[in-house]
């Protein structure tokens, strides 16, 4: 993970800036978009507020938890729920990852006054992640070099997030859309791995210039 930028503030001494897992990366990202009929970009959404919650999926608790979110916790795998700025993603039995637009420690106090005393957990894991996106035609494609999911829209489409490996990476990934546009979301520490091993992957697909 990047370090953060120290900055110094008159009279309130040092303050540390928030600086993304792929800040360095930001300009090679971009300068690997390829357009046209096999375009694909590449580009990472960062500081989304992520929670993870574990509850009994038939407890009162995990009830209140989706009223709180607006929208059920999802019950089988690669299931997601989204309303307003939450969208969450089953990750097991008992677990979901609660993503957000809203303030991380808004949405975390309002979960865990909804799991109230009973017996689970909610804990804000935004810095434990962060978000690539990857999309346009040949987004599939770029994916397929190194995800053993079967992609195809018939075997997975918008709105599926599961847990898998894109290359040597374990991470959430999510359809978002048709277009397609995914969503990888993995631990900070491997992002810059990740990124990497993706802009080398669209490189195919970017047509040489001619002399």
């Amino acid at each position: 993970m990047a370090e953060p930028t120290i900055t110094a503030d008159a009279g309130a001494g040092p303050v540390a800036l928030r600086t993304s897992p792929l800040e360095h990366l930001a300009e090679r990202m971009r300068e690997a978009a390829v357009t046209g009929a096999r375009g694909v970009t590449l580009a990472e959404w960062p500081f989304i507020t992520m929670v993870n919650v574990r509850v009994d999926p038939e407890s009162e608790a995990a009830d209140r938890i989706g009223s709180a979110l607006g929208a059920p916790l999802p019950r089988a795998c690669g299931g997601t729920a989204t309303r307003g700025p939450h969208t969450v993603a089953w990750l097991g039995p008992d677990e979901w990852l609660v993503l957000s637009q809203a303030d991380a420690g808004a949405v975390t106090d309002e979960l865990r006054q909804a799991l109230g005393g009973d017996a689970g957990s909610v804990v804000d894991v935004s810095a434990n992640r962060t978000t690539l996106e990857l999309g346009g035609p040949a987004a599939r494609q770029v994916l397929e070099k190194g995800c053993p999911l079967d992609l195809h829209p018939r075997a997975f489409g918008p709105g599926q997030a599961v847990s898998t490996t894109v290359g040597p990476v374990a991470v959430l990934l999510w359809q978002v859309d048709e277009a397609p546009t995914y969503r990888l979301l993995p631990r900070s520490s491997f992002a810059d791995h990740l990124a990497r091993w993706l802009i080398d992957a669209m490189g195919q697909y970017r047509v040489p210039e001619v002399p």
